[in-house]
């Protein structure tokens, strides 16, 4: 079995920007391309769980998503990273209706466990938000982590370690 590391999209990989869909608005936070390099040297898989509600809000389109996200993997290739897959929510209750991907429910990351046998028991969550932390708890993930590079975390209702940059993960995970 594999072990994953599930990284949501902005704010822990991309600087957090309400809504964002333009390549030239992507900022990569420091720190994200040597973490996920020092993870897959350890032979975990990089897996990125996104809620993406401004395509079911009309903010911007699946299509739109679909650009920034190829150019976000050539990226992380270009710095030695293999992102394994994008995984993603389209929706939003109040516009699309109920869904069983998009996070606090686990459905993202029970389809990445099923698709390349993960063993999430063995696996880490990295989150900026107690939706995000939640997904990885009811899915049964080993070690789950709030980091500050996000949203504000006003409240930590899991008691997750938090993290202030993703570079603390190094020492966190196997401490």
């Amino acid at each position: 079995m594999n072990r994953a590391l599930f990284l949501d999209r902005d704010g822990v990989i991309n600087v957090e920007k309400e809504y964002l869909y333009k390549i030239e608005e992507f900022e990569f936070i420091d720190g994200v391309f040597e973490t996920c390099r020092y993870f897959q040297d350890l032979g975990y898989l990089i897996i990125v769980i996104t809620n993406q509600a401004g395509i079911a809000r009309g903010f911007y389109n699946e299509e739109d998503f679909k650009i920034i996200t190829d150019w976000m993997l050539k990226e992380f290739e270009k710095e030695g990273v293999k992102i394994t897959k994008v995984y993603y929510c389209p929706h939003h209750p109040e516009f699309s209706g109920e869904c069983e991907c998009r996070k606090p429910k686990p459905g993202m990351i029970l389809e990445a466990q099923k698709e390349f046998n993960i063993d999430l028991a063995k696996s880490i969550l990295v989150g900026d938000k107690n939706s995000d932390i939640e997904a990885g708890i009811t899915a049964g993930i080993g070690k789950n982590y709030l980091i500050t590079t996000g949203h504000k975390i006003t409240e930590n209702r899991f008691g997750v370690k938090i993290l202030h940059n993703l570079r603390e993960l190094y020492t966190e995970v196997f401490s």
